[in-house]
């Protein structure tokens, strides 16, 4: 099996950075660029605040790094997600290095292929949330202190510490959680009991608890030492324990009042999409190691490695035991999905008892890659109907695929093709369907508009639109307040409104011009009926935005 070319990440790492062209997406994307947005704009890095507002939900790690991003490059997609871009792209190489230590330079490669190809990986450097660094923050500290116990080096399990550190003040205690899971695991089958108690973990808890000094202070000063505040309808709530405590472990215990009602196979119906195309290698990977641990007695021998199989399997148990669940979650843990796919990849296009499921998956992926292929050509022929050009595009690179599907010759080709395919697919979801997307987005369309026509966003309000409208203060650059009476209209000069306000404003008597008008709708819940272009005049809504005189 051949190395997979340095020139295919950076064509990749080129892919991911195409997506800056497209808007951030309501409602949590596009929230955090406005808090990171407000964040620059107030020089307040302690506190954190979402439209003028108290916020207590994610630690401020990605904030303070799109704000500072944002200093430098605007206030606009380039400043908000080049620092989410740039961590992904260092998840990456901590897979690649982790992989490596394990299985080989090969193997490496191609475990950092497979994480950079899955569908999730090109949803979180496009739809940008905390869970793009979080990832990249927990893979590192992962590799750091797994490179420390082979080379016995104090910088690797320092630096290792301090990745978890910073992944805490991005997404909260899963990010030292996650380690703990991989190598408990490990340590445990391995016997390595010793492992569990060394004098330098104390260090390394020291450089955590130091990291976390600045964040701690500013959660004390907005939230405890201000018990008459009312978040989420309650006084007294401190910001400490809410971090600390209840945004993690407290919806396990119950004690957090986010619920949803999902079972524990949520995530994983989910990774049907989000790890495709590798999903069906990976769970297959995941029977194997779990089937061979079990002829094994649940004992390894040193050379072995259960950190990845181990580390996934008791994560996903802890987060699928949460009351409250969104698909994104499980993403922390798809490098080391990434590593156990790329194991089986290897061991079935190299190695000689795994011959009849080779037969059996590469015909499997192959029509899976096909079928991929062919869904984005239909929505750029149905859906959102291209350019001829477009669609030469799609056929010659259609074209390269098909050479790679039927060479015979080519070692690896389950790999390289499923690859190619997922790649082919994401440079037109990116460059060709997610900007016309967009266009249904009334936020950045409508936030755009008032920035570039230099219309005071103080004198803008929204009217009975019923839609999250994150992304109009981001694109504003200001906040544009939402009203529900009347009354109220006569202290705007400017409106963003739907067909339902439009009849009030008539009702009412009053005299506008219409500057803006088009339709939207919420492009994060897609829906057949939306994708179908003869039934999307029913589900899609008319906005204005007007000017009263």
């Amino acid at each position: 099996m051949p190395k997979v070319p340095f020139w295919v990440f950076i064509f990749i790492a080129i892919l991911y950075f195409t997506a800056i062209r497209v808007d951030t997406m309501d409602v949590d994307a596009s929230q955090y660029a406005e808090i990171s947005r407000e964040m620059l704009k107030s020089g307040d890095y302690l506190h954190v605040y979402d439209r003028g507002l108290n916020y207590l939900d994610k630690p401020p790690f990605l904030f303070w790094v799109s704000a500072a991003s944002m200093k430098v490059f605007g206030v606009n997609n380039f400043g908000y997600k080049l620092p989410s871009i740039l961590f992904a792209l260092f998840a990456l190489y901590a897979t690649y290095r982790l992989a490596r230590l394990f299985y080989g330079e090969v193997t490496g490669r191609m475990a950092a292929l497979v994480l950079a190809t899955s569908q999730g990986m090109f949803l979180m450097t496009n739809d940008i949330r905390c869970d793009t660094i979080l990832m990249a923050w927990v893979i590192t500290a992962i590799w750091l202190i797994q490179e420390w116990y082979v080379q016995r080096k104090p910088k690797f399990i320092l630096l290792g510490f301090a990745a978890i550190g910073f992944g805490m003040m991005t997404k909260g205690p899963i990010a030292l959680m996650v380690p703990v899971f991989c190598f408990a695991s490990d340590w445990a089958l391995k016997r390595q009991w010793r492992n569990f108690f060394r004098p330098v973990y104390l260090l390394g808890l020291i450089i955590i608890a130091v990291l976390l000094i600045p964040m701690s202070i500013g959660l004390y000063q907005q939230f405890d030492l201000h018990p008459e505040k009312i978040m989420e309808g309650k006084q007294h709530v401190s910001g400490l324990r809410f971090f600390y405590w209840s945004q993690s472990f407290g919806r396990i215990t119950g004690e957090s009042p986010w619920k949803n009602d999902v079972n524990i196979g949520f995530l994983l119906q989910n990774m049907l999409w989000s790890f495709l195309p590798w999903i069906f290698l990976f769970v297959p990977a995941l029977v194997i190691n779990i089937v061979q641990l079990m002829k094994q007695k649940f004992c390894l021998q040193p050379q072995q490695e259960w950190l990845s199989t181990g580390g996934f399997l008791i994560t996903y148990l802890a987060l699928g035991s949460s009351s409250y669940q969104l698909p994104h979650y499980i993403f922390v843990a798809y490098p080391l999905a990434a590593i156990v796919t790329a194991k089986l990849l290897w061991d079935i296009i190299e190695g000689e008892k795994c011959r009849t499921f080779l037969r059996v998956m590469q015909p499997f992926q192959i029509v899976v890659s096909f079928l991929l292929l062919v869904a984005v050509l239909m929505l750029m022929v149905y859906a959102f109907p291209q350019k001829p050009i477009v669609i030469v595009v799609w056929a010659a690179c259609f074209a390269g695929w098909l050479i790679i599907a039927f060479r015979r010759s080519l070692k690896g080709k389950i790999f390289w093709l499923t690859a190619c395919a997922i790649i082919i697919v994401n440079v037109f979801l990116t460059n060709v369907v997610y900007p016309e997307l967009l266009q249904y987005q009334v936020g950045s369309q409508a936030g755009r508009f008032i920035n570039k026509n230099n219309i005071p966003v103080d004198n803008v309000s929204s009217y009975k639109v019923h839609d999250a409208l994150n992304s109009v203060h981001f694109y504003a650059q200001g906040f544009v307040r939402g009203i529900d009476t009347l009354v109220l209209v006569q202290n705007s000069k400017y409106l963003l409104i739907t067909d339902e306000g439009l009849k009030d404003l008539r009702n009412g008597g009053f005299v506008y011009d219409t500057l803006k008008q088009g339709q939207f709708f919420k492009v994060s819940e897609l829906t057949p009926e939306f994708i179908n272009p003869k039934t999307r005049k029913n589900e899609v809504k008319n906005y204005y935005l007007v000017k009263l005189k």
